[in-house]
């Protein structure tokens, strides 16, 4: 009910003004007093000439109060209800104290001045008005829609932000979805303190919502109530106190969500404010609702199969042909009962053994069943055989199920004690559906309202669990799971760095012809369910399995929807979810469907843990240490096949409970060793895509924190959602989403595009818990990291690539998501630069495998011996200079430095040429000897050789024949002679030439006996 109205009296100022300057009421003041004369003037009967009035009735007229002076003071005048047409108004006199006002339930009357009850069908707020038909928007009311975007090149998105306003929707007002900013405002002017309060419905962190107070100055009230949390269950009520004069009230509310699934709206209804003034008369109670007794401060609903018009004192019931639901104008008829308006359940097992199965009518039954077309509810009582008793539990002589005791397992039948050696593994593992646990409780939430109705969501049905019929077909069908807490086995080492702690396990299935959804939410100590896995339209059975990180009290639910969209009946009743099997894993207090074997103390008796890094043989049940370079399989650790290898380029940690990279990396390429040093990068460092843009230009970056070799395994990249929590400057709240681990993502919208102090994050994902390897190839367990991604790698010298993969399993990543970096040699980059595939400015591609480059001299080997190469300068005054230099183009850094220049003495050409030509010419004279002696030395060994020839054909005792120089007989004419002379080489060569004759003989010179020539031959 809008309280607006001329009985209701909030003051001229604030009347079409959000927020005043200084000195707009003085400039108004000559206006009131002008309007006092005036009233004074009719009331003294003053008419204007030539007219003829008749004296005014007190239907023709009404009271109201002047402004209030300096001193608290007013004046009671009578204001006709059209000016000019009576007379004779009563005097002013004086009012009430300004101060004054009438309790709840009361109203003031004018006439006498004294607060009197509001009658039956009415209500009032004493100084106060409330807002709660929301049919249309209530007068006083704006609402406005505007973007913060400033980028110019997005000017029009403020046109695609015309319709995104607050949208009333009958019990209550709606905010917008998507990323425009929608403000809903009231300016009210106080004559005293007061407050104002609402309920409201803040179910989605994905948008932001706001409501603050800008006084007289256009100043924002205290900050500490401005920012609202997510509502957890149904309506909350906020209250802010106000102080006397201009207050403007802001609702505003901003959509943060850039995936494709819109958030849930802000919803905001009864609002009521209190100290604006007096009110002369009381507001009539609003259709489907009742004031019974008189002095109501409020009307009441009228239940369900009920109605009222407006001003009703009471309700009045439909008639057996016809419904209402709870709050109603009017009666709806029933419609003829269908197969989609009951539902089969079974009934607790007895004594014997055997359960019932039931049909019952979907509360609120609605349908009639008289009706020609109208089916019958089938018969119930057919009666079979109660299903097994789930693991953990055993069957009492009641044919009810207990839990086993500590120390014992059962399959269902009977409980087993635990033998020697061994320990229960506790849990909860429900696959028969015959009663509902006691730790799940099942509720229908309102798909309009987001109110809880007490109904039965889900239903028994032996081998499963099922989705019985809402209200509607647009509620949220619950089921809850409350776990305690969480406890693995104690053989097991517990590992600071493996964040898995225990894992929940569920088959389901969906049958919709709709498109219906089935939410998968977590909570964890009571807060508010995110849903961190959603599956919408028709899913084949299938199994789910999630990661549980922190050991506290968690809650899991199920929700599924029929539709999105509210209409009046049933019609989709027979789309229904089913859960199959549940399994909890590590739940403290929780049940036993095994026992596990363990590691034995010394006494051989009771289980022990085993020291870290160990694994426990079956056999013996010893513990024995895991080979180096492996981890442990923490929760499977038996046989030494638990201890897992640790991919290239990582190690095993102290207590190998994980593999890591110390920022340490060496490859052999083409017969030399590169060694890489990464503690550089070793710190968190962050980055940002490219910008992207949502449909109406609200500009957002995919920020993403990475830890490249973290701290000996331990992951420091963080990424936070800080959407409810941003009103606390430089602190985290502890209800804060995070992800922690070598790389996350997050969506970051800059602070001047939301017109906020501190830039908004929101949605972190973990991209990277565990290491896989480091290495030169394109892929690793199944990761692939295309070199076309990025721009082509340096010649020679490949990217370093670092693997990870995270523990998030996705309906589109069944190994969950991975994380692919690449390290790149760029000398010129210090530190570097970080960047994202062109084609995929999210990072990813496929939704599964994100791909990073990261450009940075800290990404080059180290250099070595093979990255340089000497210089020899020529010899210059004696002086030669051997210089080092780095072979282009240089992709190395740090490692062995440079040599220092080398100089050395030498000799100069000119120097070594007179030594040559020395050496030359004495070479020679030396040559020429030789060839002399050598040439004597043969003449004398053919002299003597030619004398044996001579002689050797004497007889032994014949004397040697005296000297002849005649030619023997059988002597050939070339046969060599022997020369006697001694002449000179070139003389010989001249007798050789020319001493022979014209018969071809040669001319040999004889000698006499005394040693002279004597004659030619």
């Amino acid at each position: 009910m809008a309280g607006a109205g001329g009985r209701l009296h909030p003051s001229p100022e604030a009347a079409g003004c959000w927020c005043l300057p200084a000195g707009a009421g003085r400039r108004r003041l000559p206006l009131l007093l002008l309007l006092l004369a005036l009233l004074l003037l009719a009331g003294a009967g003053v008419a204007l000439p030539g007219e003829d009035l008749h004296a005014c009735k007190e239907s023709e007229y009404h009271y109201e109060y002047t402004a209030c002076n300096s001193l608290g003071s007013r004046w009671r005048v009578a204001v006709p209800h059209n000016p000019g047409l009576c007379t004779g108004l009563p005097d002013p006199i004086r009012g009430t104290e300004c101060s004054f006002s009438c309790k709840a339930g009361e109203y003031l009357d004018m006439n006498d001045q004294s607060c009197k009850p509001c009658a039956e069908g009415t209500y009032s707020l004493g100084t106060g008005i409330r807002f709660d038909e929301w049919d249309t928007l209530p007068h006083g009311f704006a609402s406005i829609a505007t973007n913060l975007e400033i980028d110019d090149s997005f000017t029009e998105s403020l046109e695609n932000c015309t319709m995104s306003k607050w949208v009333p929707m009958g019990d209550f007002i709606a905010s917008s979805t998507d990323e425009c900013t929608a403000t809903l405002m009231y300016a009210v002017n106080l004559k005293q303190s007061g407050s104002v309060s609402f309920e409201y419905i803040y179910p989605d962190s994905s948008i932001v919502f706001e409501f603050f107070v800008q006084n007289d100055q256009c100043q924002p009230t205290v900050e500490k109530s401005r920012w609202l949390k997510t509502t957890e269950k149904g309506w909350q009520v906020h209250t802010v106190e106000l102080g006397r004069g201009n207050n403007v009230l802001y609702w505003r509310t901003m959509a943060f969500s850039v995936w494709s699934k819109a958030p849930k709206p802000v919803l905001v209804r009864n609002i009521g404010i209190t100290g604006v003034a007096y009110t002369s008369e009381c507001f009539p109670c609003k259709a489907g609702t009742y004031a019974a007794k008189p002095g109501s401060s409020f009307c009441q609903q009228c239940p369900e199969n009920s109605y009222s018009g407006k001003e009703a004192t009471s309700c009045h019931q439909c008639e057996a042909t016809m419904y209402s639901e709870p709050g109603s104008a009017a009666c709806k008829p029933r419609p003829a009962c269908t197969d989609k308006d009951y539902f089969y359940t079974h009934t607790a097992c007895d004594t014997n053994g055997e359960t019932q199965l039931m049909y019952k009518w979907a509360e609120p039954k609605i349908c009639k069943e008289d009706l020609p077309s109208a089916v019958s509810l089938p018969p119930s009582g057919v009666k079979m055989m109660c299903p097994p008793c789930n693991s953990g539990f055993y069957k009492t002589n009641a044919s009810t199920c207990e839990p086993c005791a500590y120390g014992s397992y059962s399959n269902g039948s009977g409980c087993i004690s635990c033998p020697v050696g061994t320990e229960p593994v506790l849990g909860f593992e429900y696959k028969w559906w015959n009663m509902l646990p006691a730790n799940m409780e099942t509720t229908v939430l309102s798909g309009i309202s987001l109110e809880y109705k007490g109904m039965t969501g889900w239903e028994v049905a032996g081998d499963y669990i099922y989705t019985a019929a809402g209200a509607s077909d647009d509620d949220f069908i619950i089921l809850t799971l409350v776990v305690p807490g969480f406890s693995p086995p104690q053989s097991v080492t517990k590992d600071s760095e493996n964040k898995e702690i225990a894992r929940i396990t569920f088959v389901f299935e969906t049958i919709c012809s709709v498109n219906c959804k089935l939410y998968f939410m977590v909570g964890t100590n009571s807060r508010t369910d995110t849903p961190v896995e959603i599956w919408a339209g028709p899913k084949g059975k299938q199994s789910y399995t999630y990661i549980i990180e922190k050991n506290a009290t968690t809650s899991f639910t199920w929700a599924f929807q029929r539709t999105a969209y509210h209409e009046a009946g049933r019609k989709y009743t027979n789309n229904v979810a089913r859960l199959y099997s549940v399994n909890v894993t590590n739940v403290i207090d929780g049940v036993a469907s095994y026992c596990r074997q363990c590691a034995l103390e010394s006494s051989g008796s009771s289980c022990t843990s085993c020291p870290a890094g160990h694994y426990i043989d079956r056999d013996s049940g010893g513990c024995y240490p895991c080979p180096p370079n492996t981890y442990l399989k923490a929760h499977q650790p038996y046989g030494s096949q638990a201890c897992i290898p640790c991919g290239p380029g990582t190690q095993n940690n102290k207590i190998h409970s994980l593999c890591y990279n110390d920022c340490h990396f060496s490859v052999s390429v083409e017969g030399r060793t590169l060694e890489y040093d990464f503690s550089a990068l070793a710190n968190t460092t962050s980055f940002s895509g490219e910008p992207s843009f949502t449909s109406k230009g609200l500009k957002y970056f995919h920020h993403f924190n990475i830890s490249l070799c973290g701290n000996h395994g331990r992951k420091l990249a963080t990424c936070t959602d800080n959407v409810t929590d941003i009103h606390i400057p430089g602190k985290e709240a502890d209800s804060s989403k995070s992800a922690t681990s070598y790389v996350c993502q997050s969506i970051i919208v800059p602070s001047d595009m939301m017109g906020y102090k501190s830039v908004m994050s929101s949605q972190p994902v973990s991209l990277a818990d565990r290491f896989v390897g480091v290495t030169t190839e394109s892929t690793l367990d199944n990761i692939t990291s295309p070199a076309d991604y990025f721009a082509p790698e340096n010649v020679g010298l490949s990217d370093v690539i670092f693997y990870f993969r995270s523990n998030d399993v996705t309906q589109t990543c069944n190994d969950g998501r991975a994380t692919a970096i690449r390290v790149r040699c760029d000398p010129l980059k210090s530190p570097g630069s970080l960047s994202v595939p062109t084609k995929c400015p999210e990072g990813t591609c496929d939704g599964c495998t994100f791909h990073i480059l990261w450009e940075t001299v800290e990404g080059c080997p180290l250099c070595s011996t093979d990255d340089y190469h000497a210089i020899i300068s020529a010899c210059v005054g004696g002086i030669q200079r051997t210089t080092y230099v780095w072979r282009e183009p240089k992709l190395c850094a740090g490692g062995i430095p440079l040599p220092e220049q080398k100089v050395s003495i030498c000799k100069t050409m000119d120097f070594w040429l007179k030594v040559g030509i020395s050496a030359g010419a004495c070479a020679a004279v030396l040559l020429t000897v030789l060839t002399c002696y050598f040439w004597k030395k043969n003449q004398k060994l053919e002299y003597k050789y030619s004398k044996l020839v001579m002689n050797s054909g004497a007889k032994d005792s014949e004397l040697p024949a005296a000297d002849s120089c005649a030619i023997m007989e059988g002597e050939d004419v070339e046969d060599d002679l022997i020369f006697t002379s001694k002449n000179s080489l070139f003389g010989k060569i001249k007798a050789f030439t020319t001493k022979r004759t014209s018969d071809g003989f040669d001319s040999v010179p004889l000698k006499t006996s005394s040693g002279t020539t004597d004659m030619d031959l």
